[in-house]
């Protein structure tokens, strides 16, 4: 006999176990199986073969997990003794994350081949030959980076999908420790990229423990740490209940560190530009989808009849990170970084979706979120293709004519900016319009005031990347734009035709997250 709760009925004397839905947990194995066969290709196979079949393995892994996804679509349910949530937002955040890793992978895949960031020793060979051409588009991304990748995709998709705070804290650890390894493989700027590496890992550790913290508070508040029992104990709990409101302030916290929100975004611009291109592009779309994904998964679910507690400090929140992203990005003179700071207004945005707590809510933070994924992954591509003697040109200096040297790419980087800014026919201004209608049907009227206010000021800064492209003078000693590989097109063109169907036809994916938009608890 199987109990209700998906677990085994206990018999005396026996260890009671719980009962695992295979088909159900397939995306979670079928991806973890796949990084536990990158380890063994790294210890194993010939160094010749194994950047082509840790790409191949990892990209059907991430392939079939979004099959598997697709298959469970109409499952609803809690599945390894309500552990994990199969449902609605769980599915379409899951095949979020795993779409942004394949364009992730394709990245990664381009600037895993060659020199390992060797580049050239002469500086002044670099303009106008194929040789250069050819060797500024390698860089030192090791093919250990696959299997971490896989791990960190695997512990995203858990994450988001947690039914309980226990199995979560666990994903928070398995989607953070790749990422703080993958921060550091730069090696041409190694101290850089190892200054990173340690802020990403402070930055993880300090929201590790405060979540930690509060799951041990709000357990000995509700004496379970699954959200269905937090959600039964909080709806009957008086004002004055210390253990609840400490320890869902410092789970908030936890997870605001995670999303880059302020006041706690200060490191995410130096990680951001410490680490490899590749690296960032993963971490700013993939990370920010699970982190939302958890943090609505926590306050809707388990603390969803207290929403009025913990409403208004969400407005304040999103305030400050909107303004905070908006206002230091204009200070920005290095591209990584400007776009670091547009990442965090964007959290802001999010943030305003979130706040209105309600269906549309929800169904407008998971559109903004894949939308925002594909964008941001494009625009680093871009990045990534800018060099010089000393690797990438991040300076905005460097960038003066770009229009000119290289069209394409910097009408395609251009298109990417104006769809960060929310300009008409991008998939950017669709996803604003929906969680900004979301908020003011919520009775948020007051953040849309102020997200349209800083929307205007990221518009300025954005502008001001393509007036300087286009219409300033080049550079006499600028650097040189690498032809795009196949997979780096790759990632271009997926963002690129992301962004722009879902500008002008949104209507299937945002009905697909209106359908999806309902937790199990």
């Amino acid at each position: 006999m199987i109990a209700a709760a998906g677990v085994a009925a206990a018999v005396p004397g026996q260890i009671t176990t719980p009962v695992i839905d295979y088909r159900q947990l397939s995306p979670l194995l079928i991806v973890f199986g796949a990084a536990l066969l990158g380890v063994l290709v790294e210890a194993f196979a010939p160094a010749a073969a194994r950047r082509l079949t840790q790409i191949l393995l990892a990209g059907t892994g991430f392939v079939a997990a979004f099959v598997m996804v697709v298959v469970n679509h109409s499952f609803r349910g809690l599945v390894a003794s309500r552990a994990v949530a199969v449902d609605g937002p769980a599915l379409f955040l899951d095949g979020t994350i795993l779409l942004l890793a394949l364009g992730s992978l394709l990245l990664l895949a381009d600037r895993s081949g060659g020199n390992a960031d060797a580049l050239v020793a002469d500086p002044a060979a670099l303009p106008g030959t194929q040789e250069a051409s050819a060797l500024l588009a390698s860089t030192d991304t090791v093919t250990e980076a696959f299997p971490l990748m896989s791990f960190s995709v695997g512990g995203m998709m858990l994450f988001s999908q947690s039914n309980s705070l226990l199995t979560m804290f666990v994903a928070l650890e398995v989607l953070s420790l790749p990422l703080y390894l993958m921060a550091g493989l730069a090696r041409r700027r190694r101290l850089l990229s190892q200054e990173a590496a340690l802020k990403y890992f402070l930055l993880g550790a300090f929201s590790s423990a405060f979540f930690l913290y509060g799951l041990a508070m709000i357990y000995g508040f509700a004496g379970s740490v699954e959200l269905g029992d937090i959600f039964n104990a909080a709806a009957n709990t008086s004002k004055d209940d210390t253990f609840l409101f400490l320890g869902m302030a410092l789970l908030l916290v936890g997870l605001l560190f995670k999303i880059g929100a302020a006041p706690f975004q200060a490191w995410t611009p130096d990680v951001y530009q410490g680490s490899p291109t590749p690296v960032t592009a993963f971490m700013s779309a993939g990370t920010k989808v699970a982190a939302f994904g958890a943090l609505l998964r926590v306050f809707y679910v388990g603390f969803g009849d207290i929403r009025w507690d913990w409403r208004p400090i969400m407005w304040v929140v999103s305030i400050a990170t909107m303004v905070v992203g908006a206002v230091l990005a204009i200070t920005q003179q290095d591209i990584k970084r400007m776009l670091a700071y547009s990442s965090i207004a964007h959290a802001g945005f999010i943030l305003v979706g979130f706040t209105a707590t309600n269906a549309q809510g929800l169904a407008g933070t998971m559109f903004y979120l894949l939308t925002y994924g594909f964008t941001t992954i494009g625009a680093f591509a871009i990045v990534g293709l800018v060099r010089d003697g000393n690797g990438e040109a991040t300076h905005l200096s460097q960038w003066a004519g770009l229009g000119r040297r290289a069209p394409f790419q910097a009408a395609a980087f251009a298109f990417f900016l104006l769809a960060l800014a929310g300009i008409p026919l991008t998939s950017g201004f669709m996803a604003k319009f929906y969680v900004f209608q979301a908020a003011i049907n919520g009775g948020a009227a007051g953040l849309v005031v102020v997200g349209v206010i800083t929307s205007a000021i990221t518009a300025f800064f954005y502008a001001r990347v393509i007036v300087l492209m286009f219409f300033a003078e080049p550079v006499a000693d600028g650097p040189v734009v690498a032809e795009a590989s196949g997979y780096a097109a790759g990632a271009v063109g997926l963002g690129l035709a992301v962004t722009l169907v879902l500008g002008i036809v949104p209507a299937s994916v945002m009905t697909l997250a209106h359908n999806a938009a309902v937790f199990v608890r």
